[in-house]
C-alpha cells in the first residue's frame, strides 16, 4: 500500500503497548466530583494495573518474545518506580504519557513545557536516559504539541487516528522527521472492557463487552493490517488487558501474530527509526536505499 516497506520483506508491523496510567486518570476524574477526593474505590482500579497487571504482562510478553511499548505518565513512575524499573529491564520501551494524564488540549504552551521536561526528568533519574516516543493522555493534543515535542528531542508519537500506516507529521506547515504511528479506537481495550462508574462512559455503550466478542475484533483488525501490509498499534491497559480473565485475549493476540513469520513485531522507536530512513518526504520509498541494501546483501552471499 502505497509503497510501504517493512524489514527483511516483512507484509506488515505490530506494535504492542501498554498505557500505565495507574491512578492517574481516576484520580483526575474524581476531582469534579462532590468530595471526589475521599474516593479511595475508584483509584484502586487503576492502582490494581501496576500492583498486579503489569507483571502478569511481562510474563505474557516475555513467553512469546516480544518487545513492547510501555507509556508512563511520570506520576504513575513516581509512584511506582520498580515497576518501571522492571519493564525497562526487561528490555521494553518506555514512553512519555504525560505527567498526570492532563489533557494536552487545554495546556497553555508554557504547561505543556512543563509537564514534557518534569516526567523526562523523572524518567532521566529512573532508568538512566530521557525517553523519545510518546502518547498523548486522554487522546488529543495542542496543535503546538507536535513542534514542542520535535524541538526537545522526540522522534515519534503515537497519538492520532487517521491513518493505518506511520507518517512524517507536518509541523509548521513541512513535513518533518518526527513521526506518526497512528492508533484505533478499535484496538483499544479500554474502551470495550473498562467499568467506569463516574459518569458511565461513552453514555449508553454496555458496561463490560463480551470478552470473546473483543478478541475477535482484535484479531479481525490484526488480519485486514496484515492483509494490506499496513501497521497496527494495540492499545491496552494493564488494569484491563491485565486481569486473570482478559489476560487470555492477549494470550491469543500473541499467539497468533507471532506465528506469522512475515509480520514484523517492534516497538514504537523501532517501526518510527524504520519509516524515517526507508521513507521519504510525501510517502516515497527511497529506491536508492533499498537497492543498495540489496546489493549488499548479494555481494556478501546473503540474498
Amino acid at each position: 500500500m502505497n509503497g510501504i516497506k517493512w524489514p527483511e520483506g516483512k507484509k506488515s508491523a505490530v506494535m504492542f503497548t501498554f498505557d500505565v496510567d495507574g491512578d492517574t486518570t481516576w484520580e483526575n476524574g474524581n476531582r469534579g466530583l462532590p468530595n471526589g477526593e475521599k474516593y479511595i474505590k475508584s483509584r484502586s482500579i487503576g492502582q490494581y494495573g501496576p500492583k498486579r497487571c503489569v507483571d502478569r504482562i511481562l510474563d505474557k510478553l516475555d513467553e512469546y518474545n516480544v518487545k513492547a511499548t510501555f507509556y508512563v505518565p511520570g506520576l504513575s513512575a513516581e509512584r511506582y518506580p520498580e515497576v518501571i524499573k522492571r519493564i525497562a529491564a526487561a528490555g521494553h520501551e518506555i514512553g512519555h504519557h504525560g505527567y498526570a494524564h492532563e489533557r494536552f488540549a487545554g495546556c497553555t504552551v508554557e504547561e505543556q513545557i512543563e509537564i514534557i521536561e518534569k516526567t523526562q526528568k523523572i524518567f532521566k533519574e529512573l532508568i538512566g536516559h530521557e525517553v523519545t516516543g510518546f502518547r498523548t493522555p486522554s487522546g488529543d493534543w495542542s496543535i503546538e504539541t507536535p513542534k514542542l515535542l520535535c524541538e526537545r528531542g522526540f522522534r515519534y508519537s503515537s497519538s492520532m487516528r487517521g491513518d493505518d500506516r506511520p507518517y512524517r507529521t507536518i509541523i509548521d506547515g513541512e513535513e518533518t522527521d518526527f513521526i506518526e504511528i497512528p492508533t484505533k479506537w478499535e484496538v483499544d481495550d479500554y474502551v470495550a472492557m473498562a467499568y467506569n462508574m463516574y459518569p458511565a462512559e461513552p453514555a449508553g455503550q454496555d458496561r463490560i463487552s463480551c470478552y470473546r466478542c473483543v478478541e475477535d475484533n482484535f484479531l479481525r483488525e490484526f488480519k485486514g493490517h496484515h492483509k494490506y501490509g499496513l501497521c497496527i498499534s494495540f492499545m491496552s491497559h494493564p488494569q484491563v488487558i491485565g486481569s486473570p480473565g482478559r489476560i487470555k485475549i492477549l494470550d491469543h493476540l500473541l499467539a497468533e501474530v507471532t506465528k506469522h513469520d512475515d509480520v514484523w513485531v517492534a516497538t514504537g522507536s523501532e517501526i518510527a527509526d524504520w519509516y524515517r530512513a526507508n521513507h521519504l518526504k510525501g510517502g516515497e520509498v527511497d529506491v536508492h536505499r533499498e537497492t543498495n541494501l540489496a546489493e549488499e546483501k548479494r555481494m556478501c552471499g546473503n540474498d
